[in-house]
């Protein structure tokens, strides 16, 4: 039996996502599929893959499944522009026959890829449902495709979502745009203070033993401030016996964008420091890691590192709370809308390295919740995707449809 029963006629759903990799955007995307479908609605994850690759995580379930197309993509190779160009150009190869079968009321986008695919459809006369684009974050691109790919993907859509207070403002003051709040969610079945059976037996296989454990997710970037983690950690280590056997465990990091100006920052500090990476070194990056191993990690770790110079929304601070485990964050938004007077978060000053490594220490200390604080509970994934099917049937409610000319 589902969960949630709608209360009106189901909708036919697309959702399309940039990667089949476990990245926060298409986690939030498989999430959101998983949570219509249990309102009862007829959903379609759309995502392109290269060859040889398959969607990391089965988005629906038994009682409440969700579609899943895959557009070939081929290989993926060259600059990160000619990339993004051939992605684009794979997903507007691939679309019009997942549209044709699916007959969709909408689609609902969370990228600047689908957003330049269903933007070049439209340019070529193809006839498109209403579609929405979801904005977690916009990046400060230096090169002018980039930026211009990015701004064409969101211009584009017929109504536009944010998944924080502070993008929904920065599209009304710097673009004149109004953007729907619509917030990202904790799926508290996975995420959880109790641990699963075979739990700790599975994290020694993986390579992570006993110990003060310092957790970052998401891979070594410059907006999740990955240098400064790492010279706050190596100061802690120094100076606080208590840390001098810490570990600094970065789990994820798998993206479509180029990082290599960070990696290389990270591999002369690691050089410095006389440090070497792996799992019984100082440091450790894990790299994607299988899904259901996510979870205990987080139950694990001393503490959830997030110390970012920018984020969407947060999602991950949330989901270690909700394994029970004590998270630093940065003290500026998105985060200071919806974790100011949590008990378990410590705050930092994200450009200063010595508040980063005194927030580590202190949070560190900070009580481990027995059950999720009632920030988890009130960013559920139901309650979003109640949210999300207002905001559908208002855009679709409105009969607008993308301009003659874009």
């Amino acid at each position: 039996m589902r969960d949630i029963a709608p209360s009106r006629s189901p909708l036919r759903i697309g959702l399309l996502t940039h990667s089949v990799l476990p990245r926060g955007g298409v986690v939030h995307t498989l999430e959101l599929a998983g949570a219509l479908a249990r309102r009862g609605h007829r959903v379609t994850v759309i995502a392109p893959a290269e060859a040889g690759q398959t969607l990391f995580r089965d988005p629906g379930a038994p009682d409440a499944p969700v579609h899943l197309a895959l557009l070939p993509a081929g290989t993926i190779a060259g600059p990160l522009v000619e990339q993004v160009r051939q992605r684009i150009a794979a997903i507007a190869r691939g679309l019009p026959t997942v549209l044709e079968a699916g007959d969709f009321d909408l689609l609902h986008v969370h990228d600047s890829l689908g957003g330049n695919a269903l933007a070049d459809l439209h340019d070529r006369g193809h006839r498109l449902p209403a579609w929405l684009r979801t904005i977690h974050h916009l990046d400060d691109f230096a090169d002018p495709q980039l930026a211009a790919w990015q701004a064409r993907a969101w211009r584009s859509a017929q109504a536009i979502g944010c998944v924080s207070d502070t993008w929904c403002r920065h599209l009304d003051e710097q673009h004149g745009r109004i953007a729907r709040r619509l917030h990202n969610g904790v799926d508290l079945r996975r995420f959880k203070p109790t641990a699963m059976p075979g739990e700790q037996e599975a994290l020694r296989a993986a390579g992570l033993r006993p110990g003060l454990t310092c957790l970052a997710v998401g891979g070594v970037e410059h907006r999740k401030n990955s240098l400064r983690l790492l010279h706050a950690f190596a100061r802690l280590r120094r100076t606080d016996p208590r840390w001098a056997e810490a570990r600094l465990v970065i789990a994820g990091g798998a993206s479509l964008l180029d990082h290599s100006a960070s990696l290389r920052g990270w591999f002369e500090a690691l050089a410095d420091l006389g440090w070497n990476e792996g799992p019984d070194q100082p440091v450790w990056r894990t790299g994607p890691l299988p899904d259901t191993l996510l979870p205990a990690l987080m139950r694990h770790a001393t503490v959830l590192a997030m110390p970012s110079l920018m984020e969407g929304f947060g999602l991950v601070a949330l989901e270690a709370l909700a394994c029970g485990t004590p998270a630093l964050v940065s003290r500026r938004a998105p985060f200071t809308e919806h974790l100011a007077g949590c008990a378990h978060v410590g705050w930092c000053d994200p450009e200063d390295i010595a508040s980063i490594a005194h927030g580590l220490q202190a949070t560190a200390l900070l009580p481990r919740p027995d059950t999720p604080p009632p920030v988890c509970l009130a960013h559920g994934w139901d309650a979003s995707a109640e949210r999300h099917e207002d905001w559908y049937r208002a855009t679709l409610a409105t009969g607008v449809r993308l301009p003659a000319e874009l």
